[in-house]
Protein backbone atom coordinates (compact mmCIF):
# COMPACT_ATOMS: atom_id res chain seq x y z
CA UNK A 1 0.00 0.00 0.00
CA UNK A 2 1.09 3.32 -1.33
CA UNK A 3 1.93 6.22 1.35
CA UNK A 4 0.36 9.29 1.36
CA UNK A 5 -0.11 12.76 2.98
CA UNK A 6 -2.91 11.98 4.68
CA UNK A 7 -1.29 9.23 6.51
CA UNK A 8 1.80 11.51 7.85
CA UNK A 9 1.89 12.36 11.58
CA UNK A 10 2.57 15.99 12.81
CA UNK A 11 6.04 16.67 12.12
CA UNK A 12 6.82 13.96 9.77
CA UNK A 13 8.72 15.26 6.51
CA UNK A 14 8.56 13.08 3.69
CA UNK A 15 9.19 13.42 -0.23
CA UNK A 16 6.77 13.82 -3.15
CA UNK A 17 6.96 10.77 -4.92
CA UNK A 18 3.51 11.29 -7.39
CA UNK A 19 0.48 12.30 -8.05
CA UNK A 20 -2.41 12.52 -10.47
CA UNK A 21 -1.99 15.40 -12.39
CA UNK A 22 -5.59 15.35 -13.47
CA UNK A 23 -6.52 15.14 -9.92
CA UNK A 24 -4.19 17.43 -7.99
CA UNK A 25 -5.51 21.21 -8.23
CA UNK A 26 -2.73 23.51 -10.76
CA UNK A 27 -2.12 25.82 -7.27
CA UNK A 28 -0.55 23.30 -5.58
CA UNK A 29 1.85 22.38 -8.29
CA UNK A 30 2.92 25.84 -9.00
CA UNK A 31 3.37 26.25 -4.96
CA UNK A 32 5.99 23.58 -5.27
CA UNK A 33 3.61 20.11 -5.01
CA UNK A 34 5.92 18.14 -7.37
CA UNK A 35 7.78 14.96 -7.41
CA UNK A 36 10.97 14.85 -5.33
CA UNK A 37 10.27 18.27 -3.25
CA UNK A 38 10.19 17.84 0.59
CA UNK A 39 6.62 18.40 2.32
CA UNK A 40 6.69 18.11 6.56
CA UNK A 41 3.12 17.96 8.01
CA UNK A 42 2.88 21.08 10.48
CA UNK A 43 -0.45 20.41 11.54
CA UNK A 44 -3.80 19.12 11.13
CA UNK A 45 -7.49 20.62 12.07
CA UNK A 46 -9.34 18.46 14.72
CA UNK A 47 -11.69 17.33 12.44
CA UNK A 48 -8.78 15.65 10.76
CA UNK A 49 -9.29 18.32 7.68
CA UNK A 50 -7.03 20.49 6.57
CA UNK A 51 -3.75 19.55 6.62
CA UNK A 52 -0.90 22.76 6.88
CA UNK A 53 1.95 21.64 5.86
CA UNK A 54 5.30 23.29 4.48
CA UNK A 55 6.17 22.25 1.25
CA UNK A 56 9.79 23.66 -0.27
CA UNK A 57 9.14 26.40 1.49
CA UNK A 58 5.73 27.28 0.94
CA UNK A 59 3.22 26.99 3.74
CA UNK A 60 -0.49 25.40 2.37
CA UNK A 61 -3.53 24.17 3.83
CA UNK A 62 -4.74 21.36 1.70
CA UNK A 63 -8.03 19.06 2.34
CA UNK A 64 -7.80 15.54 3.29
CA UNK A 65 -9.22 14.67 0.05
CA UNK A 66 -6.43 16.20 -1.65
CA UNK A 67 -3.68 15.00 0.50
CA UNK A 68 -4.75 11.23 -0.49
CA UNK A 69 -4.30 11.77 -3.90
CA UNK A 70 -0.47 12.25 -3.09
CA UNK A 71 1.91 9.70 -3.03
CA UNK A 72 5.14 10.04 -0.56
CA UNK A 73 8.16 8.02 0.78
CA UNK A 74 9.51 8.73 4.44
Amino acid sequence: MDLTLADLEIGDVATIESFDVEKLPMKLIEMGCLPGNKVNLLQVAPSKDPLYLNISGSFLAIRRETALQIIVRK
